[in-house]
This record gives C-alpha cells, sequence and structure tokens, in this order.
C-alpha cells in the first residue's frame, strides 16, 4: 500500500479533498512551499500539475497557469529536483498530472524511477491511452509503485469503466462533464444520473470527482456520491494573487469546515 490506499482505507466517512495547482507557477520556485502549507491547512492529498504547451483539457485558467510557468523555466528534469526534499515537508499523498508528450520526451522508465526517487504516489496522464498503459508501461509504474491513475467521463462505458477499475490501485478519477476544467459544477438531473450510475457500479476502488468543484457547495455535493473531490481552477485562481500564501489557510477553512 503507498500512500493513497492508506489515505482512503483509513478515512471513514471524511470528505476527501484533493487540491491540484502547477508546479512552477506564479513562481519558478514557489512549488514545494504551496505543497508545504497546503498540507498544514488540512488538504488531505496534492496534485501538482506539470505545465505544457498545449494543454487541451484545461479551461483558461489552468492554461494561464501552465503558460507562466514554461515561462518561468518549468521543467521535468527541473520539477523533479525540486520535489528532491518533498519528503522532509510534505507527508500527504502527491500526484504529478499532466499529458503524455513531456513524460515521452523525459522517458517513461526514466519519469516513474523520478517519481519514486521523491516520494510521488501517482500519476495522472489523461492521454496515456489504456492500451498503452497495460501492455507497455504497467509493470514500470508497479515497480516504482505509482498508482496509474484513470480518468472516467458521462461517456465512459460501463465496460471500459469495469476495465478501469480492473486496472486501478489508487483512485479512479471522474469527471463531472466532457468540459475543460474551471467550469462550475451544476449538479442537474443528468448530472445525478451519472453520478448515480457509478455508485450503482460498487467499483473496488475510492472515487474522486473533479471538473467545477470551486467552493464547499459544490465540494459537498461532488462528495455526496464519491469519496472525494478535486479543486483546480479555483486554488490556481488564488495563486494569482499577491498574498496568496497568507490565503492558503483560509481557502482550505471555507472548503472543509
Amino acid at each position: 500500500m503507498n500512500r493513497i490506499n492508506e489515505l482512503f482505507a483509513s478515512n471513514g466517512d471524511r470528505r476527501i479533498l484533493s487540491i491540484y495547482f502547477t508546479a512552477g507557477y506564479p513562481a519558478l520556485d514557489s512549488t514545494l512551499a504551496i505543497a508545504e502549507t497546503l498540507e498544514k491547512a488540512g488538504a488531505d492529498f496534492l496534485e501538482i500539475g506539470f505545465p505544457y504547451s498545449d494543454p487541451v483539457a484545461d479551461g483558461p485558467v489552468i492554461q494561464h497557469s501552465s503558460e507562466v510557468a514554461l515561462r518561468n523555466g518549468m521543467t521535468l528534469q527541473r520539477l523533479f529536483e525540486q520535489l528532491s526534499n518533498l519528503r522532509k515537508h510534505v507527508s500527504i499523498p502527491v500526484l504529478l498530472m499532466g499529458y503524455v508528450n513531456p513524460v515521452l520526451q523525459y522517458g517513461v522508465e526514466r519519469f516513474c524511477q523520478s517519481c519514486s526517487d521523491v516520494g510521488v504516489d501517482g500519476v495522472i496522464v489523461p492521454d496515456l491511452p489504456m492500451y498503452e498503459y497495460e501492455e507497455l508501461y504497467r509493470p514500470v509504474f508497479e515497480t516504482n509503485g505509482l498508482s496509474n491513475i484513470f480518468l472516467v467521463t458521462p461517456q465512459t462505458s460501463e465496460a471500459r469503466i469495469r476495465k478501469i477499475d480492473e486496472l486501478s490501485n489508487g483512485f479512479i478519477y471522474l469527471l463531472s462533464s466532457s468540459a475543460t476544467t474551471g467550469k462550475n459544477l451544476s449538479v442537474s438531473e443528468r448530472t445525478e444520473a451519472y453520478f448515480s450510475r457509478i455508485q450503482a457500479m460498487q467499483l473496488k476502488n475510492p472515487v474522486v470527482i473533479g471538473f467545477g468543484i470551486s467552493d464547499r457547495g459544490t465540494f459537498l455535493r461532488a462528495t455526496d456520491y464519491a469519496d472525494g473531490a478535486i479543486v483546480g481552477s479555483a486554488f490556481v485562481k488564488l495563486l494569482g494573487e499577491a498574498d496568496y500564501m497568507e490565503r492558503i489557510p483560509e481557502f482550505i477553512r471555507q472548503l472543509k469546515d
């Protein structure tokens, strides 16, 4: 069991909160300080995005953060250097999230080894095909103790969801909609039916909902149907403000309390 498994195994009825932010934003060297502050404020696990020049699934807020991070000089190599002291400062689960192209350029085996070396627990690469993961990369991930997190959308078939559940060893990332990030969560009858359908499948892996979670109301609605929820764009927007470090504890408190 890695830290992700331990978190969900011990959560009881607690609503799990994950926070996403982009490495190298707003400043090149802000990543580790933000992670440490988020843990102290009460976040349950973190998703650190590694920026990419063509973030097709991201809305304008996260796209902007990626552009700034790249201009600041953030790369995967630099990120791993920054995270070399991660486990001296952060004890909660940490995942890296990004697109497959930078991973392939860095080298998949080297990437997984680097994740293991710095204490990263899992990876979310939405455009890594499930077939390629299963046939080519699964042993590399598992050897390095990494959970590969798959995404499910309202259009995902039951057969594919069952396959994802079989291949997963952390949690399943349930997208609230097929829109890009940053859209507000609107729990319509259709959305409720989608969430309820996933609940009824009784998957063996925990489910975490992302996309559109921005405040306590949307966090509570999402976690009525799932084990946890992910806040991304709303937090990244906060990081664009001058006093963001001082405001992080209150941001987390308003979500959880």
